[in-house]
């Protein structure tokens, strides 16, 4: 497995490919999205919109696009006026597709 990592995939049969991105998906950034699939636990995703999103993952792809159940998004609104302070925000989404280019960090 571990010597397909650096080969072309013009180089490579199908096998060799599925073998190759089980590997990265395993050994990779994204083996903690197949850990919280596999055990059902909760992950803290942080977003490009300084939101950040706890919820479980279901499904994911190479691009971490995701599927997420019982999601609970998290922000802070700053107010306008001087005098107020930054308020923390939730709300909760039962089921979301989270398109993977929003994703920033997942732990």
């Amino acid at each position: 497995m571990a010597e397909f990592v650096n080969t072309s995939n013009s180089e490579l049969d199908e096998q060799q490919i599925r073998l190759k991105e089980e590997f990265q998906i395993s050994q990779g950034p994204l083996s903690v999205l197949q850990s919280s699939v596999r055990n059902n636990t909760k992950i803290l995703i942080a977003l490009r919109n300084n939101k950040k999103l706890l919820g479980r993952v279901k499904a994911f792809d190479r691009h971490s696009n995701m599927v997420l159940e019982n999601v609970k998004e998290m922000w802070t609104e700053v107010p306008k006026s001087k005098n107020r302070k930054p308020v923390n925000k939730d709300r909760f989404i039962p089921k979301m597709f989270l398109r993977g280019d929003s994703v920033v960090l997942g732990e």
